[in-house]
């Protein structure tokens, strides 16, 4: 998300090694060399991955308040909103149960743990005692009563992500009431996401720094051998995403009038910089960027978007599934249909329960194993070492399976531009330039500043 002069006149192209995606590519390789021919100083470069997460984080509360309600008050009636909540959840709930299906169904078939006969008793379970201390914390009902904040401004200070988006949703919907009275708030509020959203330009150009510190730590702590013992929990889990993106997801954009490789095409550099970072968060504020470029309206844009990434874990769903019946066949539990069916009910919940934490996957995985006593909680365990390795498919199964959703919620709400989309998706400029903020589909319809983006 580069400055680029030729944006407002003329349409020169800009040399391959000015895209972000570039850089952020280059800067993922670099890293991997230095963390394995150098791990101790591949391990010390920690701080740079850690430092760019903690900027995006940043900016992430701003973000969401200002899109949502800004998005809001554009809409004509509370109807609006409603429709646009359910339908988004209708859309989570379906797609979230059939990715843990799937990893059931998969994890039954290919049998990734089979033959590795460990006993139970000899596991070290003190190695996973932070992630289940936390995964006992985040009770259902806790979380929900966690989306309520302390106070209106605490939301902004923890960060909570929905949090803030419930904050958000009910400044705006207040808004909408108070009529003509808003118009004032909504200028202001339009004017302070031009200066957020010019931020995000310039913090996205340290995304490279961010990326190459990230997986030279990555690679120099856990090393690529670190994977080769339990390469077929890995690669099963890679190739069942794919298979995910691919066909689900792939069929769904089909059915709505979209290529889900073109779109994998257009979000390059943000799946980058999560494939480098192993965090999702970090390319969020980029994501709601390109949707509304894409166009989707802002409002669903602000609704879809930042709940998907507590309701709408694909990756996350797979990896629980899958990663449970595999400790279960690593220590020779046999499960029956009928434990296998409370282990899915269980995690439709627990997939809630823990989203938004650091680590989610793994305390999300802990939370579910220690409601079916039948796995042991220890197990986990065995797939430490090499959670690290999944938690980047995660992130990116993730990632895909919000934009995709977002779309889709945009066409079934009647808030989707096709000309945009097609002119996005098929790598063509639908203007000479693109606000600077995700105002495009803004009711005022403002054009605040002009910049290029990869």
């Amino acid at each position: 998300m580069q400055f680029d002069p030729s944006a407002s006149g003329g349409h020169m192209a800009r040399p391959f090694y000015s895209h972000l995606y570039f850089q952020v590519l280059l800067a993922i390789a670099a890293g991997a060399i230095l963390g394995h021919f150098w791990p101790s100083i591949g391990e010390a470069m920690k701080p740079l991955g850690d430092g760019f997460i903690k900027l995006v984080k940043m900016i992430i509360t701003p973000v969401i308040f200002i899109t949502i309600v800004t998005g809001l008050a554009g809409m004509t009636s509370l109807r609006g909103v409603g429709s646009v909540v359910g339908k988004a959840f209708a859309y989570f709930l379906f797609f979230s149960t059939l990715a843990l299906i799937l990893g059931m169904i998969v994890a039954n078939i290919v049998q990734p743990g089979a033959g590795m006969n460990i006993d139970p008793a000899s596991l070290d379970a003190s190695k996973i005692t932070t992630y289940t201390e936390k995964a006992h914390e985040t009770t259902l009902t806790g979380f929900v009563l966690d989306i309520i904040p302390t106070t209106m401004t605490s939301a902004f200070v923890d960060g909570n992500i929905l949090q803030v988006l419930f904050v958000a949703i009910l400044f705006g919907i207040s808004l909408i009431l108070i009529g003509d009275k808003a118009k004032p708030v909504i200028t202001l509020f339009e004017s302070a996401g031009a200066a957020i959203f010019r931020m995000v330009d310039i913090l996205m150009k340290a995304a490279p720094v961010g990326a190459f510190g990230a997986f030279a730590f990555t690679i120099g702590k856990y090393g690529i051998g670190s994977i080769v013992n339990l390469a077929a929990l890995v690669g099963t889990f890679y190739l069942t995403s794919l298979l995910f993106v691919v066909v689900i997801l792939g069929t769904v954009c089909w059915l709505n009038g979209f290529s889900i490789f073109r779109l994998i095409s257009y979000l390059k550099a943000e799946l980058l910089l999560v494939l480098g970072t192993s965090s999702s968060e970090s390319a969020l504020p980029s994501l709601m960027e390109k949707m509304e470029k894409a166009g989707c309206r802002r409002s669903v844009v602000g609704l879809v978007v930042p709940t998907g990434y507590s309701f709408n874990l694909d990756g996350t769903n797979i990896y629980m599934t899958l990663a449970a019946l595999f400790i279960a066949q690593a220590t020779n539990i046999d499960l029956s249909l009928q434990d296998q069916i409370l282990l899915l009910l269980v995690a439709m919940l627990s997939s809630k329960g823990a989203a938004g934490v650091t680590g989610a996957g793994f305390i999300t995985l802990a939370a579910t194993l220690s409601v079916v006593p039948s796995v042991p909680v220890a197990g986990m365990a065995i797939i430490l070492g090499v959670d690290r390795f999944m938690s980047e498919c995660r992130s990116l199964t993730n990632f895909i399976g919000n934009a995709v959703a977002t779309i889709v919620v945009s066409r079934w709400e009647g808030a989707l531009d096709r000309d945009r989309l097609e002119a996005a998706l098929g790598g063509r400029s639908s203007g000479n330039v693109r606000p600077v903020t995700t105002l495009g589909a803004a009711p005022a319809g403002l054009n605040l500043g002009e910049a290029s983006t990869d």
